[in-house]
């Protein structure tokens, strides 16, 4: 790694969280005549490539400039006063937890505009989308670097409006009734969330999530802890999201244009997970000890229903459609995070920051596929696609359906990819939880997550078989299943942007699949400090 002044650290970090910001405002601005290009829309859509490449950027350096030799630490901070009334202060900072994450969601983020820009979205003005999508970003990365309650929860909230006209404004079938219903449940969840913060700041006499950690929770009650855990772990499991308060997510992904899904995937549910790692483990210990079991429970719940809904979907004669189906296998992966984080072990909260971090890539780069699929076929349902014989990918566009099974594979936990590890760290710390967990209960709960992997291989095995096997139909027989005109190339193999938007996310989970400690030596102090009730 290299040498990196730390007023260089806090600066990056800082223009990590406020450029976007700045590139929204300069989006909606008109373009100089030097730089539009072809169009105006051109040029916004490489202002987009620009900022998101910018921050990327950055967020490397920022990674390279880490200590990698003391992830426990909180580094590049930055803490100024902001509402001296309410001791709100402008506190940021980065350990071992957050870097992945906000590394994940930079890259995810350029990716989408790379991709996008390759591919306009088809809807309104480009401007609006690419400000929406700056303005998503700048509110996430807010998220993963802030250190003081009530900006988190700000943080927290900000990326819900630009989610929303991405669903409404640029989605599918359905879009306006999604976004309602996406915006509905995530506001209900926040307003019950914020009772909870504001529970813990005014009874701990701080908003700071480094000194509260620090205080291990003695500053508050058990009653407290219990209730301030309840209320703000509502908000989280709506934003993770948690069954049952799930049912927002599949209509979400199934009207969200491309790049609204892969960031609402990849990056968005995070924040809800991120959310019990950083505030409700140090903050409240012993309200999470007394509820985790229920987390669990509610957790291999997911799992089971989440596989279940997925195999109904995958099920010939069922119309089911694929993002609706990857989005439920979001409800069971994200499952497995909970499960993870309910053990209070370091083992499992591993596991859980491990899969949020491979959900994000393998996940992504589904979403990615089905988009790319749809804008060839016209059509994301699974019978249409595959019809009598299958899709038959293999034969018409054998690198396309060598990713699909690559990210479809992955996403099952094949050993040696991304997708192993964090499942079965999981489990492994739910076989043997915390002092004073109902150890019986949590063998049964890790049977059942054993036994969703079963499911989850089923069913994926089942999509791959549909949409990758089978004999390549001519054009003609193409149409009338899709709903397409005859086009001979109907169904073209990768293109150069997408081989530029995917090869990042196929290269990450391989490697981190190869490779745990890169990502785990990051996680593991930090999470042992964590827990130890951040004594170092």
């Amino acid at each position: 790694m290299i040498d990196i002044n730390e007023s260089v650290m806090q600066f990056l970090l800082a223009f990590v969280v406020v450029a976007p910001l700045l590139g929204a405002a300069a989006a909606l601005l008109p373009a100089p005549p030097g730089l539009r290009g072809s169009s105006p829309d051109q040029a916004v859509l490489r202002h987009g490539v620009t900022v998101t490449g910018a921050v990327l950027v950055a967020a490397l350096v920022l990674a390279l400039g880490f200590d990698h030799d003391d992830p426990s630490k909180m580094q590049a901070t930055t803490d100024v006063s902001w509402i001296a009334a309410l001791d709100v202060r402008v506190h940021l900072g980065i350990d071992g937890i957050s870097l992945p994450l906000l590394v994940l969601t930079a890259l995810l983020t350029f990716l989408c505009a790379l991709y996008s820009y390759a591919k306009p979205p088809a809807g309104p003005s480009p401007k609006a989308f690419v400000a929406l999508v700056l303005v998503l970003e700048s509110g996430t990365l807010a998220t993963f670097a802030v250190l003081d309650l009530l900006l988190f929860f700000l943080a927290f909230e900000m990326v819900l409006i630009p989610m929303y006209f991405l669903i409404a404004r640029w989605g599918g079938a359905g879009r306006k009734a999604a976004a309602w219903k996406f915006i509905l449940y995530t506001l209900l969840g926040s307003v019950v969330m914020l009772l909870g913060l504001l529970l813990i700041g005014l009874r701990a006499g701080t908003f700071d999530m480094v000194a509260l950690a620090a205080d291990d929770g003695r500053s508050l009650s058990t009653s407290v802890q219990i209730i301030a855990v309840l209320s703000v772990g509502i908000g989280l499991a709506v934003k993770t999201p948690v069954w049952p308060l799930h049912s927002w997510l599949p209509d979400a992904h199934t009207a969200a244009p491309t790049v609204g899904s892969v960031l609402l995937a990849g990056v968005l549910l995070k924040m809800g997970t991120y959310g019990f790692v950083r505030i409700l483990l140090p903050i409240t210990p012993d309200g999470m000890h007394t509820i985790a079991p229920y987390f669990a429970a509610f957790a291999v719940a997911g799992i089971i229903y989440g596989s279940l809904a997925c195999l109904a979907l995958a099920r010939p004669g069922a119309g089911g459609d694929l993002k609706r189906l990857i989005a439920y296998s979001s409800v069971g992966h994200m499952g497995f995070v909970l499960l993870g984080i309910a053990t209070l072990t370091p083992t499992g909260v591993n596991g859980a920051l491990f899969a949020n971090i491979a959900h994000g890539l393998i996940t992504g780069l589904l979403f990615f596929l089905v988009g790319a699929l749809k804008d060839r076929t016209g059509t994301t349902d699974l019978d249409a696609l595959a019809g009598d014989t299958g899709a038959a990918l293999y034969g018409v566009a054998p690198r396309f359906g060598g990713l699909f099974a690559f990210g479809a594979v992955a996403s099952l936990g094949l050993p040696g990819l991304a997708g192993f590890w964090g499942e079965m760290l999981a489990m492994f710390g739910a076989f043997d939880p915390a002092a004073g967990l109902n150890r019986p209960a949590y063998l049964v709960f890790v049977a059942l997550a054993g036994f969703g992997t079963l499911l989850t291989a089923a069913y994926l095995l089942i999509v791959v078989r549909r949409i990758c096997m089978g004999t390549p139909k001519t054009p003609a027989e193409t149409a009338p299943a899709t709903g397409a005109a005859p086009d001979a190339g109907a169904f073209l193999d990768v293109r150069r942007h997408e081989y530029a938007a995917w090869t990042p996310l196929v290269a990450l989970t391989v490697i981190a699949g190869l490779w745990p400690a890169l990502l785990l030596g990051l996680t593991d102090p930090a999470v042992q400090q964590l827990l130890a009730g951040g004594k170092s």
